[in-house]
């Protein structure tokens, strides 16, 4: 596949979310990216959501898009040698490893580096120190649950998103693009180490947030749906829509004021509070007070009239709707959007697939490509970049050490 990455040849071993998602992102930037799973598919082979006519699962084919397959018995002598040699094989772009099979004694940096010197290795784990953690235990230890919802410490919300999964796979990503970097100019391997519960603690104290509890010794209370440091809030409109509006940086608040035609109510009640909403800070104080001004404009109001009006006069806000609802009417979830294209996965039929949400201009973006099923490029990987005869590769099908659906 063309891309800026389409010199690099990546072998991938991986479960779940950070590391697939790593390997897609890597993929859709033109990457040869070699994924080796066992007989059957892995740990996430089967994850939900999944397809209700064929059983696929969707979260699979989703993270695994435009990657290769080899499927291969790893429990077995012959298998990890296939894995070993593939990671070492020649080629400028080769001798990477990307995984989350952390501590595996057969892909240790002296059993890799002894097949191929430059090799580089990105190792994802839980904690720093190796131990287990997931994204669904890492976040509560970082104390947003607490900042969620409306419960605070003693009832805390989780989300459904995986955000420090996420996180640290496309952190991992640029780890190793670096890597490769770096190697081109030095010559040198390297092996490479991210935590996920180091890329979440990183994270919240980037925002601010370590420094807000060590500094000034608080903890953030929850808000609600509410944003914080400044005006922002879902409403109801007329219709039983509902909308979510920001008013962050000065343009919006007095677009918001604007259209809503409440500047002297808004003068009215700065008089009174003796404070400047100018100010983002004094909007987050008294969202209330701004909340019955703004909030009977837009409960007067059908979600078309809604929207119309503010995208004149250039509110930030967007519309609450499902993901179905954002299929049938939202244009940045449908072809209309380059993000987007149709493809046939096996397995499921027709569907919607994002490809590189990097635009380049001047350039069409790369496409989104079907996820492999199980053991598709077998032949192909190992006659190709190990040399292998087609006679010792049957042979290892005969012997079960590989496998294709």
């Amino acid at each position: 596949m063309p891309g800026p990455l389409s010199h690099l040849r990546i072998v991938e071993g991986s479960a779940f979310v950070a590391a697939p998602l790593a390997g897609l992102t890597l993929a859709q930037a033109g990457a040869d990216v070699i994924r080796f799973d066992p007989p059957g598919g892995g740990l996430d082979y089967r994850r939900w959501p999944r397809a209700a006519a064929t059983g696929r699962s969707l979260f699979w084919t989703g993270l695994n898009k435009g990657k290769r397959s080899l499927c291969v018995d790893i429990r077995r002598p012959e298998g990890r040698e296939i894995v070993q040699a593939l990671v070492g094989a020649p080629g400028d772009g080769g001798g990477l490893l990307l995984t989350n099979f952390a501590g595996m004694p057969w892909l240790s940096d002296a059993v890799l580096r002894a097949r191929r010197a430059d090799v580089i290795k990105l190792e994802i784990t839980g904690n720093h120190d190796g131990s287990n953690a997931v994204d669904y235990t890492v976040n509560p230890a970082v104390g947003l649950p607490a900042m969620t919802g409306s419960g605070g410490r003693d009832a805390p919300t989780n989300h459904v998103l995986p955000a420090w999964d996420i996180a640290c796979g496309l952190t991992a990503a640029f780890g190793l693009v670096s890597a490769t970097v770096e190697r081109t100019r030095t010559g040198q391997g390297r092996s490479i180490s991210i935590a996920l519960s180091d890329v979440a603690f990183a994270t919240i104290g980037h925002l601010g947030m370590i420094a807000e509890a060590a500094v000034d010794g608080v903890d953030r209370p929850p808000s609600g749906n509410d944003l914080y440091g400044a005006f922002g809030r879902d409403f109801p409109t007329a219709d039983g829509e509902r909308v979510m509006i920001v008013a962050l940086t000065p343009k919006q608040w007095s677009a918001l004021v604007k259209v809503c035609d409440i500047a002297g109510a808004v003068r009215e009640l700065e008089a009174r509070l003796g404070t400047d909403l100018g100010e983002e800070g004094a909007r987050h104080l008294h969202r209330e007070a701004i909340a019955g001004l703004v909030g009977s404009w837009v409960a007067a109001r059908p979600l078309a009239a809604v929207g119309s009006a503010f995208d004149a006069a250039g509110v930030s806000w967007g519309p609450y709707q499902t993901v179905r609802e954002a299929l049938d009417r939202d244009p940045r979830a449908s072809t209309a959007n380059p993000l987007f294209t149709m493809l046939q996965q096996p397995g499921v039929g027709s569907v919607l697939a994002a490809g590189s949400p990097l635009a380049v201009a001047g350039e069409s973006r790369l496409d989104a490509r079907a996820a492999p099923t199980l053991g598709a490029d077998n032949d192909a990987i190992l006659g190709d970049l190990l040399g292998m005869a087609s006679g010792a590769i049957g042979k290892l099908y005969d012997d079960g050490v590989l496998a294709r659906e």
